[in-house]
């Protein structure tokens, strides 16, 4: 019996992800409403709140899976082997075209505040570590007399500035680039911060 209600609350529980994430895709988190969610689902308000403690919790569970699918497509664009310009190269562009490609999935990453008062919960924060992770390997091999901190900053420095390009640019940021040349520019910036390793 408790089995059969395990899998229906697990089965509720994908069907909830699975609704928001097609909302939060068609029209982003600003009108995001449970009610929505819960109707796309195929089931009633309330249930939302027997699997999830509040629209918030629910949001990091999409947003988990964005970001799965994130490293998922950041892993497949690099190789072990290459050049830290090319690597940096395929890790922009393969980012950019995310972000592009899932604009409002990828905006959700960032744009989503919990309460206040209320911290991320660490497995949430834990996730986003291959970010950083997949910048800070291959310089760490071009930065031999730096400390692991040091070059951690770094990669979050790198990470910032590809990031900050295009999130000003989609956000359409009177300093932002426009989409017809945003790949050009990010193609450059990833050889600028490639060769300024020192």
């Amino acid at each position: 019996m408790v089995g059969k209600r395990q899998t229906k609350k697990e089965d509720l529980k994908a069907r909830l992800i699975v609704a928001c994430t097609e909302l939060i895709r068609e029209q982003g988190l600003k009108n995001l409403r449970a009610r929505d969610i819960a109707e796309r689902a195929g089931a009633a308000l309330g249930g939302l709140y027997t699997v999830f403690d509040d629209l918030d919790g629910l949001i990091l569970h999409v947003n988990s899976g964005t970001l799965k699918q994130l490293e998922n497509t950041l892993n497949t664009a690099i190789s072990p082997s290459a050049a830290i310009e090319e690597t940096f190269l395929s890790l922009s562009l393969a980012y950019l075209r995310f972000a592009l490609a899932e604009r409002n999935l990828w905006s959700a990453l960032f744009e989503h505040r919990m309460p206040e008062g209320v911290s991320v919960p660490e497995w949430h924060l834990a996730e986003h570590a291959f970010l950083i992770g997949l910048i800070a390997a291959p310089l760490a091999r071009h930065m031999p007399d730096a400390s692991r901190q040091d070059v951690a900053i770094r990669a979050r420095t790198f990470f910032a500035a590809v990031h900050g390009v295009i999130s000003l640019s989609l956000e359409g940021r009177f300093v932002g680039i426009t989409p017809e040349v945003l790949e050009r520019e990010i193609t450059v910036l990833a050889g600028i911060l490639a060769r300024s390793r020192s």
